[in-house]
């Protein structure tokens, strides 16, 4: 059984999550510059075995799709491109951001380390690859 992983398109940052190779426990791995991601995930797909590569489905309130998924359409593209062999399933990640900054807050880190917009990106993924664990 290979590793999910989870990912969280940015702009500027994704946050990146995998599960353990039982497919029973998300953790947060990383934080990459959006324009070095494709870099990463090839080299990470060397190292570890990934089964599938879960990609948030920005929302908004009334179902439609987000302005950001402008952003994560080419991306997609590019990566069933580069990286055939592993599928790739979309999640509706409506709210994670919040999630994740109200996980810092109950785990008691200190405001300044909320601030850390890499480290909310990264529990984002975790909270994206989580829900779907939960759903399977």
């Amino acid at each position: 059984m290979g590793r999910i992983l989870a990912i969280d398109f940015g702009k500027k940052r994704t946050g990146i999550a995998v599960t353990d190779q039982l497919q029973i426990i998300a953790s947060g791995l990383t934080t990459v510059n959006t324009d070095e991601l494709m870099l990463f995930l090839k080299d990470y797909i060397t190292k570890e075995r990934v089964e599938l590569f879960l990609v948030g489905k920005p929302k908004q309130m009334d179902n439609s799709d987000s302005e950001s998924e402008a952003l994560i359409i080419p991306f997609l593209k590019k990566l069933s491109k580069e990286i055939p062999q592993i599928p790739i399933h979309r999640v509706d990640e409506r709210f994670t951001s919040k999630m994740a900054f109200q996980t810092m807050i109950d785990g008691g880190l200190k405001k300044n380390k909320r601030r850390n917009k890499a480290l909310v990106d990264e529990i984002s993924a975790t909270i994206i690859l989580q829900s779907y664990l939960y759903s399977k």
